[in-house]
């Protein structure tokens, strides 16, 4: 069995906000959290498994994204890094391999443009290439956003990751927008669904807010990973202190 991951992701915004990192409540009410490259290092020399860089605000405000954040970060961080936000083609996301990105993270185009994810995975390999999916609970089914949140779609959560897993993506990080912020609790229905629905890992993101919410997320929500963000940012929870913790549950960490 394939050991879980903790990752800390950086939402990080560079069209308004200096490149700084910031942190909202199911998309909103946006707070800052300090500069994206000191974060980085500081979560790398704790143990954290990989980093998630999303540059937020890049499709909305149709820019690429982070060139010189990503290659300030990789001088200092020696795990996996993966850089979403603004990526639009096989160009746009060379860029950022080139920047020292281990992996690349889409969503807008994605669904806008759904065969650019086999075009992605076909040049730098499927394990280099992860899909987004940010979805809200509506009446029985899950939509998804583009435009970070800001636009729903009509395209079914479940629906859209298996098509993703077909399409050649390596994984797939899942954003639950009604818990995003809260520190309530990963979406363990959004997650197991959707993990149980493909073949590829399945990273989920939103809610997480004590170190118990991490156990059930691998253990009711099949998650391959677990993603945090504010209480990272904060020191809520240490990231030592959240892998002893599971370790001693029975799960199998780095």
């Amino acid at each position: 069995m394939l050991a879980k991951r903790i990752i800390a992701c950086l939402d990080t915004d560079l069209g308004i906000r200096g490149g700084r990192v910031v942190k909202g409540i199911k998309f909103k009410k946006i707070r800052y959290a300090g500069l994206p490259w000191e974060l980085a290092e500081r979560y790398y020399k704790e143990g954290i498994d990989e980093i998630v860089f999303l540059d937020i605000t890049a499709s909305r405000d149709r820019r690429t994204t982070m060139i010189e954040v990503v290659e300030k970060t990789c001088k200092k961080v020696f795990i996996p890094i993966t850089v979403g936000g603004g990526i639009k083609s096989v160009e746009d996301a060379q860029k950022l391999f080139r920047a020292g990105a281990d992996k690349i993270s889409i969503n807008t185009a994605a669904i806008q443009n759904p065969k650019l994810i086999r075009e992605l995975s076909k040049t730098f390999g499927s394990q280099a290439v992860v899909v987004a999916i940010d979805a809200k609970r509506r009446n029985g089914w899950f939509e998804c956003s583009i435009y970070g949140g800001r636009k729903f779609t009509g395209v079914d959560a479940i629906l859209w990751a298996k098509k993703v897993s077909e399409s050649g993506a390596g994984e797939i990080l899942l954003t639950s927008m009604d818990r995003d912020g809260t520190k309530e609790g990963f979406d363990l229905e959004l997650t197991k669904k959707i993990s149980q629905a493909i073949l590829i890992p399945v990273i989920a993101s939103g809610g997480a807010g004590k170190k118990e919410h991490f156990f059930e997320v691998f253990r009711k929500g099949k998650a391959d990973a677990a993603l945090g963000a504010s209480l990272f940012h904060f020191k809520e929870i240490k990231i030592p202190e959240l892998k002893k913790y599971l370790k001693e549950k029975g799960v199998n960490v780095r």
